[in-house]
């Protein structure tokens, strides 16, 4: 059951999220999940800037995430209602709320690390989040630096049908990024790097992006 706070950011700042756009040119490409989903997550809203209990908001400058997600049907790309949309990222620390990420500074407890929500009517899903951070990862080794980027899946009838990545347009590491890299394709990168603006308008020194998701 969604919680009482999830209902309340989603029909309050869906507007946000604009009519329905012209659908994805191409299926979003499937990438890694990562060692990092979480198997225990503390909250399941799609607010992950506020942790109940938590004696302050989550460190990093807010981000307002939105987009609509799209299915193939019947050989055209169809706006998909009541998927479930999930993210998972580090906080502004390099850490994962994950119990095998357990090297590095001490977590941020005021950022959540996982959201969900269902897309509405029209496919639409909104998150509240932050902007994400690179971090370090070992590898055979020697450290590995990951570029910025957010972790997606969209489940439909309880059945994964998407894993990917979202990454942020105009990362000098996105080049450098082996995962990013394996695209191969400019438009398959340009397909899953979104630009951040200004979203003051949602919230004060905030920003805002939005990505959009075609399931295949």
């Amino acid at each position: 059951m969604l919680s009482r706070r999830l209902f309340v950011i989603s029909s309050a700042a869906m507007a946000g999220c604009g009519p329905v756009r012209a659908q994805p040119a191409a299926p979003t490409p499937q990438m890694t999940e990562g060692p990092f989903y979480p198997d225990a997550p503390a909250e399941l809203d799609n607010d992950l800037v506020r942790v109940t209990g938590a004696a302050a908001r989550a460190m990093g400058v807010v981000l307002h995430l939105s987009g609509q997600v799209w299915r193939i049907q019947a050989g055209a790309p169809r706006p998909a209602p009541g998927a479930l949309v999930e993210i998972w990222q580090c906080d502004v620390n390099q850490r994962y709320h994950h119990p095998a990420h357990a090297d590095g500074p001490r977590p941020d407890d005021g950022f959540q690390g996982f959201g969900r929500t269902v897309s509405d009517a029209q496919g639409r899903y909104r998150f509240r989040t932050i902007r994400p951070v690179a971090y370090d990862m070992p590898l055979w080794g020697r450290p590995v630096r990951r570029a910025p980027h957010i972790h997606f899946a969209v489940s439909i009838g309880g059945r994964r049908a998407l894993t990917t990545q979202m990454f942020v347009e105009g990362e000098p590491l996105n080049a450098s990024d082996g995962i990013w890299r394996r695209l191969g394709s400019a438009d398959l990168r340009r397909s899953v790097t979104i630009a951040l603006e200004d979203g003051g308008a949602l919230e004060p020194g905030a920003l805002r992006g939005r990505f959009d998701l075609l399931l295949a």
